[in-house]
């Protein structure tokens, strides 16, 4: 009786796996298996979707979707510029200049690129250079932005208080952690 119990069930399964179910399919002529994904569709622009999640702060998936924006559309100023702006808010600041800086080769007169160098520059410290950089971007965008002049602002005012502190003002530092390995320098005047 278990014999022929399944017997049946094996034959069922055999014209079940027979049974056309409608998945994806490939050409009769293709060599290849099908790729899961439906022909014909309209694919979104990768720099947008990248943009999308860089507004919802998913800096790895919009880095992510930046690099297959690159696969597609080719490695330009807007591709670096948009790369290098997902590493600098996942702080790797290193790699970031050096995108940002490839974005500013090929299209010199790309603000936002200009933009976001001075930022990083602001964040490892070279204020003077990040002023230069900020000056080139406020005047490529001919002082239409208030967040470049805000930078701007910023990098005068820092560059302008540069120097030697104060024997008097006591500076006391304290660490902050954050997250696993990650330490926050606090400072109190």
């Amino acid at each position: 009786m278990i014999q022929k119990t399944v017997g049946i069930i094996l034959v069922f399964a055999l014209l079940a796996a027979c049974q056309k179910t409608g998945g994806f399919q490939r050409p009769a002529d293709s060599p290849y298996a099908p790729t899961g994904q439906p022909r014909g569709g309209k694919s979104v622009d990768g720099l947008i979707v990248g943009h999308r999640l860089m507004a919802a702060a998913e800096y790895e998936l919009a880095l992510k979707a930046y690099y297959r924006a690159a696969g597609k559309l080719g490695l330009n100023a807007d591709i670096y510029s948009a790369l290098g702006s997902a590493n600098l808010k996942l702080g790797r600041l290193g790699q970031a200049e050096k995108l940002l800086r490839k974005a500013i080769k090929i299209d010199a007169k790309f603000v936002p690129a200009w933009n976001n160098l001075g930022v990083v520059l602001m964040e490892k410290g070279q204020t003077a250079e990040a002023k230069r950089v900020f000056e080139t971007a406020y005047a490529l965008d001919s002082g239409e932005s208030d967040s470049i002049r805000e930078n701007l602002r910023i990098a005068i005012e820092k560059s302008d208080n540069l120097g030697y502190i104060d024997g008097d003002i006591d500076h006391d530092f304290q660490l902050m952690r954050r997250g696993n390995s990650e330490y926050l320098l606090l400072s109190t005047v």
